[in-house]
């Protein structure tokens, strides 16, 4: 964020783009609060230090972060078994092992998630979002929570339409005010001056409130405590980093930005452990509220800062009046949200592209909506190297030839690795080849613990048909790798620095004479 970004249009631009998402973060961080059973200022605590803190130190200028669902899923049993000072201790916790993943980098592995996970991703939380806002439709009954009917209903679609359609149409007249303000401006105008009987945010719950104070959580500082929080800590670090580098990567193919992984994993752990310390339920990158402050113009770190700002003002001075702002124009923008989160060139490409990335796609997706998010990437990511693993498997192949010596060579093509051994064993025959045979790997690789196997194997069929086997065109690597197995190959006295046209025999046994 530098001076050259901040002109005063482009200040406009940050601070009306902030006001927009403080107005959605909300309901949304109400009704996360209600989702993991604590009270609402803990889930509007935490949008505003967790926002604050990663808009400041975050990864991706323009990325929004507050209370989650995902999050909160997770938070309700610790919270209904042992009490919200467990879940304070457990967000720290949380956030000290975020912190350690920024500090080792392990944001790098995101590179691991294939495309086909993050359409899958993106249409999952699309569906998601959409979803969550269908709890908007409910209004408190005799026997708990009941489906609007009636007028209130018609009324709530209409005006959910007409923030949508606002929303469509404002950027066509205008510019000066990010279309999603001008949505819930003029439909809370309307339905404020008309009376108009429909849910309000006040509904949900009072947004109001003081300064957030700082809390140390009241627990016994024992190693029972460690082990009731401990495994609540990981499986929260694990999905707030995923969802927030998975956001970071979305937002950084908007805004043509790259990296920050790192940086993003140190700041979500800040917060988080900030959060736990001042009474806020902790949280992680926001996708859909990341997606509208981008839709917006936001752009620098002064959108996400001036987000938290406004929904601290709100939480103190002007409770009342985000109170009157009607559901159904936040519910409008996030439903808009959801149309431009969708893939929806997924659905178009799913005939041209493998069977496998479209297999990988509605899994993920499906995965995402019935479960979390973290577990539909792993499976994502598991699905997608098992193919990957697969269609390598099938690639190993040979060519071969005999030399006017009388050797047969072997032309290994494709890698060798656990996939592949078992076909790797069948090209050979050692009981018609001849006496000397040479495995030539220049249009191959060795990979890993079975390939070595694969070879010792090979090697002492050969060893036991009275033959000898070499191998060439070891690259370096493969070379050390062969070598720390223990010895399986033997250097020859002309080659002390592994020239890689070497022929190099097979010393049997290393790894268990093939069992």
């Amino acid at each position: 964020m530098n001076s050259a970004k901040l002109s005063p249009g482009r200040i406009r631009i940050e601070v009306l783009a902030g006001l927009t998402v403080a107005l959605a973060l909300v309901p949304e961080a109400v009704a996360f609060a209600f989702v993991a059973g604590v009270h609402p200022l803990v889930g509007l605590y935490a949008a505003f230090i967790v926002g604050l803190v990663t808009a400041v130190f975050g990864g991706r200028p323009g990325m929004i972060s507050g209370a989650t669902g995902a999050l909160a899923v997770v938070m309700v049993s610790l919270v209904s078994v042992h009490g919200v000072e467990y879940l304070f201790a457990a967000v720290v916790l949380m956030g000290i092992f975020q912190v350690l993943a920024g500090i080792f980098k392990l944001g790098k592995f995101m590179r691991l998630v294939p495309h086909p996970v993050m359409l899958g991703f993106v249409n999952g939380l699309a569906i998601v979002i959409f979803l969550a806002q269908l709890t908007q439709f409910k209004v408190p009954g005799e026997g708990g929570p009941e489906w609007m009917s009636g007028t209130t209903l018609y009324a709530m679609l209409a005006l959910i339409g007409l923030t949508m359609a606002i929303i469509w149409g404002a950027p066509k007249l205008t510019k000066a005010i990010p279309a999603p303000l001008a949505g819930i401006g003029i439909v809370a105008i309307i339905v404020i001056v008309f009376d108009i009987p429909v849910p309000r945010v006040g509904d949900l719950a009072s947004i109001e409130g003081g300064l957030p104070l700082f809390h140390i959580p009241m627990v016994p500082l024992t190693l029972e405590t460690l082990e009731i929080i401990l495994p609540y800590a990981l499986i929260l670090a694990a999905i707030g980093l995923i969802e927030s580098l998975l956001t970071l990567n979305l937002v950084g193919e908007i805004t043509g930005e790259r990296g920050g992984a790192s940086q993003e994993c140190m700041a979500q752990g800040g917060a988080n452990i900030i959060t736990g310390f001042f009474g806020g339920m902790g949280g992680c990158a926001m996708i859909g509220q990341s997606m509208i402050n981008v839709k917006s113009g936001g752009r620098t770190r002064l959108s996400g800062i001036s987000a938290a700002l406004f929904l601290l003002t709100f939480i103190l001075v002007a409770s009342p009046l985000i109170e009157q702002i009607p559901l159904a124009a936040l519910v409008g923008v996030m439903f808009m949200v959801v149309i431009g989160t969708f893939a929806w060139n997924s659905l178009r490409i799913m005939t041209r592209i493998p069977k496998a990335d479209a297999f990988v796609i509605v899994l993920v997706t499906v995965v995402t909506v019935l479960t979390d998010l973290a577990i539909a990437v792993i499976v994502g990511v598991i699905v997608s190297a098992l193919v990957y693993a697969w269609q390598n498997a099938t690639r190993i192949r040979a060519k071969s030839y005999t030399t006017p010596e009388g050797a047969k060579v072997y032309q290994i093509e494709g890698p060798l690795f656990f996939g592949s051994a078992e076909g790797f064993s069948q090209i050979f025959d050692p009981a018609n080849d001849p006496s000397l045979v040479i495995v030539d790997f220049m249009d191959s690789r060795v990979a890993d613990q079975s390939a070595l196997q694969a070879i010792d194997a090979l090697a002492v069929k050969y060893e036991t048909a009275g033959k000898a086997l070499q191998l060439r065109h070891l690259s370096h690597d493969c070379h050390r790798l062969l070598n720390r197995a223990g010895q399986l190959i033997v250097d020859s006295d002309d080659d002390p620095d592994y020239g890689i046209a070497v022929n190099y025999t097979v010393k049997t046994g290393s790894l268990g004479g093939g069992h």
